[in-house]
């Protein structure tokens, strides 16, 4: 019986995925596995028996992925499971920000009482006049599961692309359309474009990325959107930027007094992947790479251990999580020879300073076998998957 814990509401299509081999509990020490999406983790201690934390989303930053990693604890996200419903709000945000939409409602709810509102709307609408996005030219900044998809919307709109990552993955390559613009220099999307928006994980190489200098290269009145992570605007200096004309809109999805009420500012109260559908998703994909983990001990999705995958458990199976130095292997193999076991197959995928290794065995794993394992240098955990053939 593995044993779950949900730290936040998780929606009921995802928790749906549960069979009666598992159970909810109250106290989170019981728990081999925890399912979270915003509850801060950061100061928790955690028992010798949980394995995973799964996060129903794509931020990890409530959780302490270093502490984790160094007790042997997979940290899974849901990539992709909410782009869609962030892809949205993106084409939102380039609407609202060209077309003065809510300028121009806010006008029509402060004159509600005018009898003649028709008449002086007829005046008044030059105000919010705008422009269109057609023809525009958009800057992508991180090509991932949502800005392909922002990009790939964004031609079917008429625009011209232009995207900026310098690890695009082949998968994500396969999936931009061919007529978006990929450029090596990201100096290239702040000259040219009339609209950025970022989509790139929050590192210490990227926040502040959009900073004073980054957006004296920018075209007069740029728009630009940040969806992604608060931290990778300089906020200080977008504000400078719009106060001097040079920033037309900045619309973010992270309120803070910087930047809340402020003129030429669009802050969204952190909606973008709050949606329905993007929730139910969320759920769905970390159940199922909870459940992969803890029946067969397979990482997919970890940010903070090697993905690593052997397919659905059939015969005995351990999984062995250790620092990433040389030798280890064929001290396990050793183990294993002298211990009596064949071997039925094996794999082992190093991060960082850490490995994970699973191995399939042809015979009962035995408590015996684990501790000669658990004793071997730099083996941080051992965990028998399956006992028995």
């Amino acid at each position: 019986m593995y044993k779950y814990k949900c730290l936040n509401p998780i929606a009921k299509i995802g928790l749906n995925n549960f069979n009666d081999l598992y159970e909810a509990v109250d106290n989170v020490d019981d728990a081999d596995g925890i399912l979270v999406r915003s509850a801060n983790m950061l100061e928790m201690e955690f028992s010798d028996k949980l394995l995973a934390i799964a996060r129903a989303g794509a931020g990890v930053n409530n959780i302490p992925l270093d502490r984790c990693a160094e007790q042997g604890i997979a940290v899974f996200n849901t990539p992709g499971a909410n782009a869609n419903g962030v892809k949205e709000m993106v084409l939102a945000a380039m609407l609202i920000a060209s077309r003065d939409i809510i300028g121009g409602t806010e006008w029509v709810k402060a004159n509600a009482g005018d009898p003649d509102i028709a008449k002086i709307t007829e005046k008044s609408k030059k105000k919010f006049a705008g422009t269109e996005i057609f023809g525009k030219k958009l800057g992508i900044i991180g090509l991932g599961a949502i800005g392909v998809r922002v990009a790939n919307a964004a031609r079917q709109l008429g625009m011209e692309v232009y995207g900026y990552d310098p690890y695009l993955s082949i998968d994500a390559a396969w999936r931009l359309s061919s007529d978006v613009k990929h450029v090596t220099n990201v100096d290239d999307i702040y000259s040219k474009c009339d609209i950025i928006t970022i989509h790139v994980p929050a590192l210490d190489s990227t926040k502040g990325m959009i900073n004073a200098d980054a957006i004296a290269k920018m075209k007069k009145g740029v728009i630009i959107i940040n969806l992604a992570r608060d931290i990778l605007c300089n906020e200080v200096d977008i504000l400078a930027g719009i106060n001097a004309g040079k920033i037309r809109k900045y619309v973010t999805d992270f309120p803070n007094p910087t930047i809340a009420g402020h003129d030429g500012c669009i802050v969204i109260p952190h909606l973008g992947a709050s949606t329905e559908e993007s929730e139910d998703n969320c759920a769905v994909k970390a159940v199922l790479e909870l459940k992969d983990f803890l029946e067969n001990g397979n990482i997919n999705n970890s940010v903070n251990l090697p993905n690593c995958d052997m397919g659905v458990c059939h015969s005995p199976r351990i999984a062995i999580y250790h620092k990433n130095v040389a030798n280890m292997i064929s001290q396990f193999t050793t183990v294993l020879g002298e211990s009596g076991y064949n071997i039925s197959d094996m794999t082992n995928k190093s991060r960082g300073d850490y490995a994970y290794t699973i191995i399939d065995l042809e015979d009962k794993v035995t408590d015996a076998l684990v501790k000669k394992i658990s004793k071997i240098d730099n083996v941080i955990r051992v965990r028998v998957v399956r006992k028995d053939v």
